[in-house]
């Protein structure tokens, strides 16, 4: 029975739209991970996934992972008062109230590392450990990006770029005594986050000849980055680095104690670009065929999730199944209607066109729920955030 038989007979009774989670998929994609984490330890990303249930049925096969990468302080209140621990919040905040909140889980005991690459969000942070007579842990955030002669390559994040930076940060930090330096992230967005097969051909040659350049600096700066820090605080309890682009290459590095994993997951499409992960489209969704306008031609209900990021064609949804679809060039996915043109099988009307989200976790920012699949039948639901009523950015 071909995949595309398969869904449709366990969602025969599920009305369109909705999104979908393959548990197979899921099962071989978390396989292919831990085979290939080496000695480094997993940070799971749950801005990737954004579903209590599925962060719970990865985090099972990982039991000696480091915790969770989070994308707001909202949403660590929200886990922890499901019972998570150990979060490293990924992006600085400036949010004082969101931060109080999770006060009294601290002193309970809960891990919460805050991250930092200025010295405004140090002595911010320093503040409300001083008024409330704690401790505030610190991850410091430095740029690995690659400054070419003519093109800088990564990502426009943290100022801290070069040693002396890092140097005046921690001069100026570390004299506070509410705080304290536990950690330091070092992500190279430019090979995670960038597919050695990208949709514009004119840059597949260009793209694994900066990537190649640009490891080399990840490398040494990484570790000189770790260098400095010990001397200044004493030994690093995580050297963070990696996404689910870089894995294969980040488990290499020394320095890296712990590799952060989320797309991998899932596999949405923008990873298709990604030619050293042979992994499996985990999760999508289903929208129903409601027109045939003319021959060789259908229209779908519903479909204009476009993923966040440069515009690009790259960030619209990827039909997945029946394969011989393609959007039309003048119209593409919409928030209502989506037109596709056949080039080979052609969905009848009430037929049911699989789709794959260019990025993994903005998914379930349409959905309430994944209806989850093995095989050919349905295997129950999991709530995304927005299932539980929530929205953190």
């Amino acid at each position: 029975m071909s995949l595309y038989s398969q869904y449709e007979k366990a969602f025969s009774n599920i009305a369109r739209p909705f999104a979908f989670l393959d548990l197979n998929h899921l099962d071989e994609n978390i396989l292919f991970v831990k085979e290939h984490l080496g000695d480094k330890h997993i940070r799971i990303a749950t801005k990737s996934i954004r579903s209590v249930e599925v962060l719970n049925y990865i985090a099972q096969s990982f039991p000696t992972s480091s915790g969770w990468m989070t994308f707001s302080a909202k949403e660590i209140l929200f886990l922890a008062k499901k019972g998570f621990d150990y979060f490293l919040m990924g992006y600085p905040i400036l949010e004082r109230e969101d931060v109080e909140q999770l006060i009294p889980y601290i002193r309970e005991g809960k891990e919460i590392v805050w991250m930092v690459d200025s010295i405004e969000t140090w002595e911010w942070l320093q503040k409300i450990g001083e008024e409330n007579d704690i401790i505030l842990l610190i991850c410091l955030d430095i740029n690995v990006s690659t400054s070419f002669p003519f093109i800088y390559f990564g990502t426009k994040r943290s100022p801290l770029t070069e040693e002396n930076a890092l140097k005046d940060l921690l001069e100026k930090g570390i004299k506070h005594k509410h705080t304290k330096v536990v950690g330091l992230m070092g992500y190279e967005a430019q090979i995670a986050g960038v597919g050695d097969k990208p949709h514009e051909k004119w840059k597949r040659g260009i793209i694994p000849l900066l990537k190649r350049s640009s490891r080399a600096n990840i490398s040494i700066w990484r570790k000189k980055a770790v260098e400095i820090i010990e001397s200044y605080v004493g030994k690093l309890k995580f050297v963070n680095g990696g996404g689910s682009g870089s894995l294969l290459w980040t488990v290499e590095q020394k320095e890296v104690t712990e590799i952060t994993v989320g797309s991998a997951f899932y596999f949405p499409a923008l990873f298709d670009q990604h030619t050293s992960l042979p992994l499996k489209p985990a999760a999508g969704f289903g929208l129903r065929v409601t027109r045939k306008p003319e021959e060789g031609v259908i229209v779908c209900h519903g479909g204009g999730y476009t993923a966040s990021g440069a515009l690009s064609k790259d960030k619209l949804p990827k039909v997945y199944l029946p394969e011989g679809l393609e959007f039309l060039q003048n119209e593409g996915p919409g928030e209502v209607q989506t037109p596709l043109k056949a080039t080979g099988f052609i969905p009848k009307i009430g037929d049911t066109v699989y789709f794959r989200h260019s990025k993994a976790g903005e998914l379930c920012e349409r959905f309430q729920e994944l209806i989850v699949c093995r095989d050919d039948k349905l295997d129950g639901k999991f709530r995304t955030y927005r299932g539980e009523g929530e929205c953190f950015l």
